[in-house]
């Protein structure tokens, strides 16, 4: 009982007020060091409480997880790109077209490390140490992308919640099949890329 108890404090501190102390205004040297220190204590966790290695996991089904991301993939651009065509078609594929290279270096640093350390925290943290907490498998599913969504609260923008929402039930249900984290951030990165590309990147935090 007193572990779970600690576990929830853990939980309300890491998941739900250091997020939304992000969107107060305050020095960004002190939110810097609030998230580097957060993350360091995430990784302690992984690796000396919950006995977690970083390794890529054996017989992960790589046909399977390739073709159900395409399926995604290609449902999710479709949506996208009508959205940003009728909304502000100016921004269509605006970076990739006119800044190819920041388009590539903007890609490869956000997928190692942005991605990965979110994953890191949103699904391997929060799947290994707090779903012994909630009794349903679809409750803590539901929380992921609710608490990965109030992470981007910090942009202030409804559509933000609302595609990271969307966004956390996926990498949720993807974590919850396959275990791997590896995986989820390939899926992440592939979606979030996609954004970036097609002309949304500026609402969620890229350079542009």
């Amino acid at each position: 009982m007193k572990s779970n108890t600690y576990k929830l404090i853990e939980f309300f501190i890491i998941f739900i007020l250091i997020p939304i102390s992000f969107a107060l205004e305050y020095s960004p040297f002190i939110k810097l060091g609030i998230g580097l220190g957060g993350f360091l204590y995430v990784i302690y966790l992984l690796l000396k409480v919950e006995q977690k290695q970083f390794k890529v996991a054996k017989g992960l089904n790589w046909k399977q997880f390739w073709r159900e991301t395409v399926i995604k993939l290609a449902i999710i651009a479709v949506l996208t790109t009508l959205f940003v065509w009728f909304t502000d078609n100016v921004r269509l594929f605006e970076v990739l077209l006119n800044k190819p290279l920041l388009w590539l270096v903007i890609l490869f640093v956000y997928s190692v490390f942005s991605v990965y350390p979110q994953e890191l925290i949103y699904r391997t943290l929060f799947f290994e140490r707090y779903a012994v907490l909630f009794q349903s498998t679809s409750f803590a599913i539901v929380l992921n992308a609710v608490v990965f969504s109030l992470a981007h609260i910090m942009f202030k923008s409804t559509l933000v919640l609302v595609l990271t929402f969307l966004g956390g039930l996926l990498f949720a249900l993807t974590y919850t099949k396959t275990k791997s984290t590896l995986l989820v951030s390939i899926e992440h990165a592939i979606y979030g890329s996609w954004l970036f590309t097609v002309g949304m990147g500026t609402m969620l935090g890229f350079p542009s």
